[in-house]
């Protein structure tokens, strides 16, 4: 038998209405995505206080092009997680922003101009040929030549970001992760700027290895240890799937929020639910979990804002 839930009530906002206050309105809205908004803020605040979980922040590397990037630095400042996961493109994109600035643009505007005046396009952002591959070159090469004069022939991709976070400013995510001691592993470093100047160095220096392996016995080291462990993944992709693949040896995720605008119906891992890893083992079947269909960038700020409130 149907047992339907409580009354749906109206959102009311005045004046004086507070972050935390809305949050409780969404929460008994009855309506679409703002619950699950609501939800996940509860996900979030619980997988916080519980000084037991093993915390692991995913996240796509097109949000570090965008100011999303200092709610992930503030965050990982915050010390709100213990392990991140992510792409090559955030490597790419917080040394290129920690050097050289990125411009606004627009959806429509006309990429055959955009190359032509030395542009490239990411969404609506704007990232100057020169603030990129040519800067991101340099730094890398650098930085690696700084290593290997140190002695290093051997690094795994949570020494080359902390590598990097070293030598990035205040305003970088991958400073702030290495401040904290936070390990950046990005499985798939290969698939950007930096991997290539990776690849790059190597060929001038043939006793250098990427040892991506070292990453596997890092991860397992914290989650073969963790009572429960949680993850906030914001977008879909080798970062989530990387996530959910680690926590599969623990008996799954026991807090779980995933944050993306792709469809599950072509069968991508992108587009799949939280509650559709619970079939792998990826997510204990009675976790907290909740998938927020939402374009990050613009529901992250106000999620993050409510979990500030609520903590303190």
């Amino acid at each position: 038998m149907i047992e339907p839930g409580r009354p749906v009530e109206d959102i009311s906002i005045g004046r004086g209405t507070g972050i935390g206050e809305i949050f409780d309105g969404l929460s008994r809205s009855g309506g679409f995505e703002s619950v699950n908004m609501a939800l996940g803020l509860d996900v979030l605040h619980s997988m916080a206080s519980d000084d037991k979980c093993l915390r692991f922040l995913s996240f796509v590397g097109a949000l570090v092009s965008t100011g999303a990037r200092g709610i992930i630095r503030d965050m990982l400042g915050g010390k709100m997680f213990d392990v991140v996961v992510t792409t090559c493109g955030a490597l790419d994109h917080d040394i290129a922003r920690s050097y050289s600035e990125y411009r606004e643009g627009s959806f429509t505007m006309d990429d055959s101009e955009l190359v032509g005046a030395g542009m490239h396009r990411l969404g609506s952002v704007l990232v100057p040929l020169e603030s990129y591959g040519p800067l991101i070159e340099r730094k890398m090469q650098a930085f690696l030549e700084e290593e290997y004069a140190k002695g290093t022939r051997r690094m795994s991709t949570a020494d080359i970001t902390r590598m990097i976070g070293l030598h990035t400013g205040e305003d970088s995510f991958l400073h702030k992760a290495a401040g904290h001691g936070i390990p950046v592993v990005v499985p798939g470093i290969m698939d950007g700027a930096v991997g290539s100047q990776i690849w790059m160095f190597t060929q001038k220096h043939s006793d250098f290895v990427l040892d991506v392996s070292a990453d596997s016995e890092l991860l397992s080291g914290l989650v073969f240890k963790a009572e429960r462990s949680g993850a906030l993944m914001l977008g879909g992709g080798i970062s989530k799937h990387h996530t959910l693949w680690w926590n599969q040896y623990r008996g799954g995720l026991d807090y779980a929020l995933y944050m993306a605008t792709a469809d599950e119906h072509d069968g991508s891992l992108s587009g799949a639910p939280v509650r559709e890893a619970i079939s792998w083992g990826k997510v204990a079947p009675g976790a907290r979990q909740v998938t927020l269909r939402a374009e990050i960038t613009s529901v992250l700020p106000f999620i993050y804002a409510a979990l500030l409130e609520r903590l303190q």
